[in-house]
């Protein structure tokens, strides 16, 4: 966690997570979620249906996105909206960024524009998973009044 010392400021970037999201992973998401769509998992549907490999649930980028805002801000952050446009589908063993900039602030929130790129095998860009992604995050307690 790398929690700011001092208020977010508009135009400062959020520290990034990058994440290799696994097979394993997928199998476990899809445990917790009860979302066991044979697309999420199954090697042999998904090569039925001419697809790299399993897919990455969409939603994952919904909780990677939270968290790394959670690690940024801390335990007295509560995400209070999050909004993404998924922009292409991502596979099982491909590694996601996750980035994004603060567009306001007040006393008792941030507002953050983000984006999701997932990574070439050379650790370059290679196409974006989400954009855009925005979030409202409270400060200081889950109703956002002030800080502590």
């Amino acid at each position: 966690m790398s929690t700011p010392t001092s208020p977010p400021a508009v135009g400062q970037p959020v520290p990034p997570l990058e994440r290799t999201i696994t097979l394993t992973d997928m199998v476990a998401y899809a445990g917790a979620t009860w979302d066991w769509h044979q697309l999420h998992y199954d090697p042999a549907y998904v090569a039925e249906k001419r697809l790299p490999g399993p897919v990455v649930d969409g939603q994952v980028f919904g909780a990677l996105l939270v968290e790394m805002l959670q690690d940024w801000l801390g335990p007295d952050s509560f995400v209070q909206t999050i909004d993404f446009t998924f922009r292409n589908l991502m596979f099982a063993g491909e590694t996601v960024r996750c980035e994004g900039q603060v567009v306001a602030v007040t006393e008792d929130t941030v507002e953050v524009a983000m984006s999701a790129t997932i990574l070439g095998s050379d650790g370059v860009d290679d196409r974006f998973a989400v954009r855009p992604a925005s979030a409202r995050v409270l400060l200081g307690r889950a109703d956002g009044t002030g800080r502590p």
